[in-house]
């Protein structure tokens, strides 16, 4: 080879790097920013970015692998689908609604109970405040008939 065409050669070759070096920095550039901005990591979204080809991103492998390791950290992970219900999970789930419910209905129970002790007793004075007035019809409680009322 001659002197004049190795020199054509090493300065294509260096042209061709340094072209090579500023896209990739270019890459770099649009990958900060697409991340500062919190947009998706795609080959296509860096390539509109850098002003680069997709070839040229999928032919440098540095970039290749840094962009393929980006885009798995912001998209699911497909591999693993949402947790479903396991079988332990919705048993727990149901033991602790059934639960809630169980004291709930104590305490509703609790308080109709309260509820009826005071209705018996309401009823229980006025009866006896009927008798006491001599109300035609309504014969007096007797004495145990009252304390079996307010024990129920």
């Amino acid at each position: 080879m001659t002197d004049a065409r190795e020199r054509r050669i090493a300065t294509l070759t260096a042209a061709a790097k340094v072209k090579s070096q500023t896209k990739t920095d270019a890459a770099e550039q649009a990958i900060r920013r697409l991340v500062k901005r919190g947009e998706p990591i795609t080959f296509q979204a860096i390539g509109r970015e850098a002003g680069v080809s997709h070839a040229f991103l999928y032919g440098h492998p540095d970039l290749r692998g840094r962009i393929d390791r980006l885009r798995a950290q912001n998209r699911p992970n497909q591999a693993e689908p949402a947790p479903a219900a396991t079988e332990s999970t919705l048993v727990s789930t149901l033991t602790s609604q059934v639960n809630n419910l169980k004291k709930q209905h104590r305490r509703q129970v609790q308080a109709l109970q309260a509820a009826l002790e005071r209705a018996h007793g309401e009823n229980l004075d006025l009866r006896r405040e009927l008798a006491r007035r001599g109300w035609p019809g309504q014969p007096a409680a007797p004495a145990n008939h009252a304390a079996s009322i307010a024990t129920t």
